[in-house]
C-alpha cells in the first residue's frame, strides 16, 4: 500500500504557490500604467494573461519555436499580432490557436511571412518606439501613458482607450518621427 498524503500536500504547496507568484507578476505588470490607464483592473488582467498565455504558446510549443517571431500586444481585448513566420501554415496555426485564447474580442493580424527580423531591425523600431512615447510626453491634453506603442518593421501601431481628440494628437506625434514607413491607429475611442 503506497502513502500518497505528503506527495499530494506538496503538489497542492506548489499549484498554491504558483498562483500566487502569478498573482503578483499580474499586479507589478499592471502597476506601472495605472494612473492614466482607462481600461478596468479587470481589462488590465485579461490583457496580461492573453499575452502570457500567448507567449507561453511561443516559446514552449515546438510548432512555433525557432519557427516564428511573434509579438502580441493586447489592449482592451484587442490584440495585435506583430512580427513574422516562417511559413503561411505557422502563421496561421498561430493564429487559430490565439482565438482559443479567453478575452480576446478582436486579433489584428499584421505577421508578415519571412525569416525572423534581425536583431539590428528589432533595435531600430524599440528607438522609433522611444521617439514617440518622449513626443507624446511632451504633447499637451495627451497623456502618454494612456497610449501603446507598438513598432515592427518601422510600421507604428497605436492602441489605447483615448478621445479621438487623443489619438489625433498622438497619430500626429508619431508620424513627426522619422524612419517610419507607415502608422496604423487601432485606438477604442470613448467619446
Amino acid at each position: 500500500m503506497q502513502v500518497h498524503g505528503p506527495q499530494v500536500a506538496r503538489a497542492s504547496e506548489q499549484r498554491a504557490r504558483g498562483r500566487r507568484m502569478l498573482a503578483a507578476v499580474l499586479l507589478l505588470a499592471l502597476l506601472p500604467g495605472c494612473a492614466h490607464d482607462r481600461r478596468s483592473i479587470g481589462s488590465m488582467v485579461d490583457d496580461t494573461a492573453i499575452q502570457l498565455k500567448a507567449a507561453g504558446m511561443l516559446t514552449t510549443d515546438a510548432a512555433f519555436r525557432d519557427k516564428a517571431h511573434i509579438n502580441v500586444t493586447s489592449q482592451n481585448g484587442i490584440v495585435l499580432l506583430t512580427g513574422e513566420a516562417s511559413t503561411t501554415e505557422v502563421r496561421d496555426n498561430f493564429l487559430a490557436r490565439a482565438r482559443d485564447i479567453k478575452s480576446i474580442r478582436r486579433i489584428v493580424n499584421e505577421v508578415s511571412i519571412a525569416p525572423p527580423s534581425p536583431l539590428s531591425q528589432r533595435t531600430r523600431d524599440a528607438w522609433i518606439s522611444n521617439k514617440i512615447k518622449a513626443r507624446l510626453i511632451g504633447t499637451r491634453g495627451l497623456h502618454a501613458s494612456s497610449v501603446e506603442i507598438v513598432t515592427e518593421n518601422s510600421a507604428v501601431f497605436l492602441m489605447g482607450l483615448v478621445t479621438r481628440r487623443e489619438g489625433e494628437l498622438a497619430t500626429d506625434a508619431a508620424t513627426k518621427v522619422s524612419g517610419i514607413e507607415r502608422v496604423v491607429q487601432l485606438f477604442e475611442y470613448i467619446d
